[in-house]
C-alpha cells in the first residue's frame, strides 16, 4: 500500500488546481498546499524533528493543523493531536506519556500550554502569536517539493482516546491502516471525485482525520471550521456548496434547530453521515426531511479500528448500526465471555468484538500493556462497547461495559470528574453518569450525596476553579440520600440512569429520559455549550 506522503503526491499529479483546503480568506489548490507542506517539512528538519518523534499539537481546525498533519506524514513524525480544550494537567500527562519532542499552539489553547510543567521543558511552535518558534517562519522555510521519508509500515497519528481511569490512553495507528481507514470511508460514504466537506469535526479526533484524508483521495475540499458555530456552519454549507455531512448527532441538532436553517440553501448537501454517539429516532426523522439526502450513513467504529460496522441507509431501521465494515469482521460476545468463540444469541446483549487482522486497525496501546491484555485477546479487539445482533443480522450498539459518557462526541470518564467534586468539603459521595439527551446523546450528570448545605452553581464553579476541562464539568446535579451500591460496596450506576435512588426528602423518585432542567428531580440547570 502506499504511505500518506506518496498518495498525496499522487492527489496533486491527479487533481492539481483543485481546490483542496478552505479557510476564510486562505484558498489553496492541491499543487499550492503541496509547497506549502514541503516548507513545512523542511522547517521540521530545522528544528532537528527526527522520523519516529512525536510532535504534540493543541489546535482548531485550520489550515495550518491540517498542513501538519500532512507534513508529518511526509517526515515520519507521529503527529500527535490532543484536544484544544486541554487543562495544562491534561497536557502534562500527554507530552509526557507520548515522549512529545514539541507542541504547537494557539492562542485558544496558549493558556495551559504556559501552565503546563512538560510544554515549558519542549520546544513550542506557536500559531498567530509571538514564540521563539512560530509556524509562519517555518512555513517560510526555502525547499524544492517534499519527498515521502516514511513507508506504509511506518507511524502516522497516535490519537488519545479516554478509558476508564482519568488518564487517555494513545492509540498508535500505521500509515497503511489510516489509508486503509480513509479508502473505507471513501468507498462507505460513496464519495465522489471533487466532494466538499465541512471540516469541523477536531483533526485529534478520528473522524476529523478521516475526512481530511479521504477528501484527498478524491480531490475534494476540506472546507475548515475552527470550532462549531451554527450561524457560520450553515454560511459555509451555502457559500461553499458542501456535498457531504460528518458529524456527530449533536452538531446535526443544533444545525436543524438553528434560526437561519429554513432560510439557508442546503441542496448541496447529498450525502449526511453520522458516528460517534447514537441518534435519537427523532432527529433521524428531521434530518431526513430538511435534507433528503441520496446517503444517510450511521458509522459505529473507534479510534483503535476505525469502522465496525456501516448502515448506508440509517433513518429505515432507527437505532440499528448496521454491518460490519468492508475491512472487518465482528462478533457480539457473551458478557463477560473468556474467549471470542463464546458467540451471544441474536437479540441477546453482550460485548461486541472486532477482528484485529483488519487494515484499519491499530496493534496496541502506546506503553500500557495492561489495556492490551484486557483489549487484545486471540487476535480480537474487545471493544467495551455493548450490544446485539438482531434476527436480520443487524448490530445495535447499547452502551458500554465500563460507563463512559459519550456526550456531543466527546470521551468523557466519570471517574475524573467524581475525584474533583469527591474534593469539595460538602460533598459525602459522588457518583456520576450519562443521562439521555436528545441534543448531546448523552448530558454529564453528577448525583451527589452533601454533608453540608451547597448549591449546583457552588460545585459548577468548583469544577472550574480546580481545572476541570469544561466539556467535562456536569451540566446536572441531583442531590440524593444516598449513592446505591451492591452489598460489597460497588457502585451501581445503571441504578441512577434508570432513576432508581432516593434523593433527598423524598420517596424513590424515577428520573424519565424527557426531564428537564426545572423538573423537580434535576436542582441543577442544563447549561448551554461548554468552551
Amino acid at each position: 500500500m502506499l504511505d500518506l506522503g506518496t498518495s498525496f503526491i499522487a492527489s496533486v499529479a491527479r487533481d492539481p488546481d483543485a481546490i483542496a483546503i478552505v479557510d476564510r480568506d486562505v484558498r489553496l489548490t492541491y499543487r499550492q498546499w503541496y509547497m506549502s507542506v514541503s516548507a513545512l517539512v523542511a522547517g521540521f528538519d530545522v528544528m532537528g524533528l527526527k522520523p519516529g518523534d512525536h510532535l504534540a499539537t493543541a489546535l482548531q481546525n485550520n489550515w495550518q493543523a491540517a498542513t501538519i498533519h500532512w507534513a508529518c506524514q511526509f517526515s515520519g513524525i507521529i503527529i500527535t493531536p490532543l484536544n484544544w480544550r486541554s487543562t495544562a494537567d491534561d497536557l502534562d500527562f500527554c507530552l509526557d506519556n507520548a515522549d512529545a519532542k514539541a507542541i504547537v499552539y494557539e492562542e485558544v489553547s496558549a493558556a495551559a500550554v504556559r501552565a503546563s510543567k512538560e510544554a515549558q521543558k519542549r520546544p513550542r511552535i506557536a500559531v498567530g502569536l509571538a514564540e521563539s518558534v512560530t509556524f509562519e517562519a517555518l512555513l517560510n522555510t526555502a525547499t524544492p517539493g517534499a519527498e515521502p521519508r516514511a513507508d506504509a509500515d511506518a507511524w502516522s497519528v497516535m490519537l488519545y482516546t479516554s478509558g476508564t481511569t482519568a488518564w487517555p490512553k494513545g492509540v498508535p495507528r500505521r500509515q497503511r491502516a489510516e489509508r486503509a481507514a480513509a479508502l473505507a470511508h471513501v468507498a462507505q460514504n460513496l464519495y465522489r471525485n471533487g466532494e466538499r466537506t465541512l471540516g469541523v469535526m477536531p483533526l485529534y479526533h478520528t473522524m476529523g482525520v478521516r475526512s481530511l484524508l479521504a477528501m484527498s483521495l478524491i480531490g475534494g475540499a476540506f472546507v475548515c471550521l475552527p470550532r462549531f458555530e451554527v450561524a457560520r456552519a450553515l454560511e459555509l454549507i451555502a457559500t461553499e456548496r458542501i456535498t457531504n455531512l460528518y458529524l456527530v448527532p449533536t452538531l446535526y441538532h443544533d444545525l436543524v434547530h438553528h434560526p437561519r436553517f429554513r432560510e439557508t440553501d442546503v441542496s448541496s448537501v447529498r450525502k449526511l453521515g453520522f458516528a460517534g454517539a447514537p441518534m435519537t429516532d427523532g432527529l433521524l426523522k428531521e434530518l431526513q426531511a430538511a435534507f433528503k439526502p441520496d446517503l444517510f450513513v450511521n458509522h459505529y467504529g473507534s479510534s483503535e479500528i476505525y469502522t465496525f460496522t456501516i448502515d448506508q441507509n440509517a433513518p429505515e431501521k432507527p437505532g440499528s448500526a448496521g454491518r460490519a465494515g468492508i475491512n472487518e469482521m465482528i462478533r457480539v460476545v457473551k458478557l463477560g465471555a473468556a474467549s471470542p468463540d463464546d458467540i451471544a444469541k441474536p437479540g441477546e446483549e453482550g460485548e461486541i468484538i472486532a477482528h484485529l487482522s483488519s487494515d484499519e486497525a491499530f496493534e496496541g496501546y502506546w506503553l500500557r500493556p495492561d489495556a492490551d491484555a484486557k483489549a487484545l485477546r486471540e487476535g480480537w479487539y474487545f471493544t467495551g462497547d455493548t450490544g446485539f445482533v438482531d434476527q436480520d443480522g443487524d448490530l445495535f450498539v447499547t452502551g458500554r461495559v465500563d460507563d463512559m459518557i459519550i456526550t456531543g462526541g466527546e470521551n468523557v470518564s466519570p471517574v475524573e470528574i467524581e475525584s474533583c467534586l469527591s474534593l469539595h468539603e460538602a460533598v459525602s459521595e459522588v457518583a456520576v453518569v450519562g443521562l439521555p439527551d436528545e441534543r448531546w446523546g448523552k448530558v454529564v450528570t453528577a448525583f451527589v450525596k452533601r454533608r453540608a448545605a451547597i448549591q449546583p452553581d457552588a460545585l459548577d464553579q468548583f469544577c472550574r476553579s480546580s481545572g476541570l476541562a469544561a466539556y467535562k464539568r456536569p451540566r446536572r446535579y441531583v442531590f440524593v440520600e444516598a449513592i446505591p451500591k451492591s452489598p460489597v460496596g460497588k457502585l451501581l450506576r445503571r441504578l441512577l440512569v434508570a432513576g432508581e435512588y432516593e434523593r433527598e426528602g423524598a420517596a424513590t423518585s424515577r428520573l424519565s429520559s424527557s426531564a428537564k432542567a426545572d423538573d423537580p428531580v434535576i436542582t441543577g440547570a442544563d447549561r448551554g455549550p461548554r468552551n
